[in-house]
């Protein structure tokens, strides 16, 4: 998986490979990064770094930090997204032992590595970084609406947190396997982290939300497709504002529309029931129209993790028949997948 280049001027470009550092969590839910990285990135990642107490684990290596440099780490990645997004106070000491050994550190939570004095005192001594990818990159420009030359596709929602990274993921899988020019663009924590590089879209001030989405999808070559992490709902009540940044800054051509059969309201907001399918595609078009008169929908991407093989293919037949457009889910594949990548290529 390509890496972010240097084109992007001013993206987050991080260190790698990686050693996962999963603290001593014992909730498997908490350490979704870890498992991001290891499902979309195993290339990047040498192995894990447990602490007693741990329960969870990625299944790869157990390492020191001092092995992990050894094997060719250059970052020792936070795996977990604990409650509160906190570095815990048990951790630092096994943090610091990693920066002795070599290694930088990147967390994408809410505590900074930078705001812990006893790591910023190591790692200035030892010559290391201290990477918080939840920190925009400085002096974003405020958007222009300029239309770029490239081709783009981005992933869009019913709702937060449904599938819109792992289907631009498995979606960039597809272009490169069939031989297209192609990148993946990161605009979250994990996707950042699997990416090598991004902006956190979620930490960017809303005027400059659309500036950072040009920033992140610069200008490419004709045939060149950015497939583009989706974040928010353009209906959340809460997460709408960088979800219609992104679309504006982005300028798609393909949209594909991501959501979770059976959820009925919108994550972390009870009573807002969830926004259709055919809502999103509306708003999405109507809204992208304004800097990509084009735009146009690919088709969608159920996450069907809730059903069995039979029940979920039978689901996505119905719904393709009834919206005309291929419905698949990216994690099962197959033909239903197949039709989605031809759709967003037609």
């Amino acid at each position: 998986m390509n890496a972010l280049t240097d084109r992007i001027a001013g993206a987050l470009v991080l260190p790698q490979p990686y050693v996962l550092f999963l603290g001593d969590t014992t909730i498997p839910g908490f350490a979704k990064t870890a498992f991001g990285l290891r499902d979309w990135a195993p290339d990047k990642c040498v192995g894990e770094l447990r602490l007693p107490g741990a329960t969870v684990t990625t299944g790869l290596e157990a390492l020191t930090a001092a092995e992990a440099h050894a094997r060719g780490a250059r970052a020792l990645v936070i795996g977990v997204a604990n409650l509160g997004g906190v570095i815990p106070a048990n951790w630092r000491t096994s943090l610091i032992e990693a920066l002795e050994a070599g290694l930088d550190l990147i967390a994408g939570m809410h505590t900074r590595l930078t705001d812990i004095p006893e790591l910023a005192e190591a790692a200035h001594r030892l010559g290391r970084q201290l990477i918080d990818v939840r920190v925009p990159p400085p002096q974003i420009p405020v958007g222009t609406g300029r239309k770029r030359s490239g081709k783009r596709l981005l992933t869009v929602g019913t709702d937060c947190a449904l599938g819109k990274k792992y289907t631009a993921l498995a979606l960039f899988r597809a272009f490169e396997q069939r031989g297209i020019d192609s990148d993946f663009r990161a605009s979250g924590q994990t996707g950042i982290m699997i990416a090598g590089g991004g902006i956190a879209m979620d930490a960017v001030v809303s005027d400059f939300e659309a500036g950072a989405a040009e920033l992140l999808s610069p200008d490419a070559a004709p045939g060149h497709w950015d497939i583009i992490e989706g974040q928010g709902a353009l209906t959340h009540p809460a997460y709408a504002a960088v979800s219609l940044g992104l679309l504006h800054g982005s300028q798609p051509d393909i949209f594909v529309v991501c959501h979770e059969p059976g959820r009925t309201e919108m994550l972390g907001t009870p009573g807002y029931k969830l926004t259709s399918v055919e809502e999103i595609v509306e708003l999405t078009t109507l809204l992208g129209r304004r800097t990509n008169p084009a735009i146009r929908c690919g088709g969608f991407a159920f996450n069907t993790s809730a059903l069995d093989e039979t029940a979920a293919t039978e689901l996505m037949a119905r719904e393709s028949l009834r919206l005309g457009l291929p419905v698949a889910d990216p994690i099962r594949g197959g033909a239903a997948f197949d039709a989605l990548v031809d759709s967003c290529l037609a």
